[in-house]
C-alpha cells in the first residue's frame, strides 16, 4: 500500500489546475484572434453578401424615387382638373 504525504497530493492538484489554466487560456485566445480577424475564405463571402445587399438598397431606392413621381404627378393632376359641376 502507499502512502502520500499530505503535501504532494497538494502539489498534483496546483499542477494539474496550472495546466489546465494553461490550456484554456491558450483555446481562449485562439478563439478570441479567430474571431477578430475572420479567415479570409469567410470575409470574401461577407464581402459578397454585402456588396448584394447595397445593390438591392440601390434598385429599393429607385422603385421609391419612381413611385414617389408618379404620385406626386397624380396629385398635381388632381389639383390642375378644372372643377366638375
Amino acid at each position: 500500500m502507499w502512502i502520500v504525504p499530505s503535501w504532494a497530493v497538494g502539489v498534483v492538484i496546483i499542477v494539474v489546475g496550472m495546466s489546465l489554466a494553461k490550456g484554456l487560456r491558450a483555446l481562449l485566445q485562439a478563439q478570441t484572434t479567430r474571431m477578430q480577424h475572420p479567415p479570409q475564405p469567410e470575409v470574401a463571402q461577407l464581402t459578397d453578401a454585402l456588396d448584394e445587399v447595397q445593390r438591392r438598397v440601390g434598385e429599393l431606392e429607385e422603385r421609391l424615387d419612381f413611385a414617389e413621381r408618379l404620385l406626386a404627378r397624380q396629385r398635381e393632376g388632381d389639383r390642375l382638373a378644372p372643377p366638375q359641376h
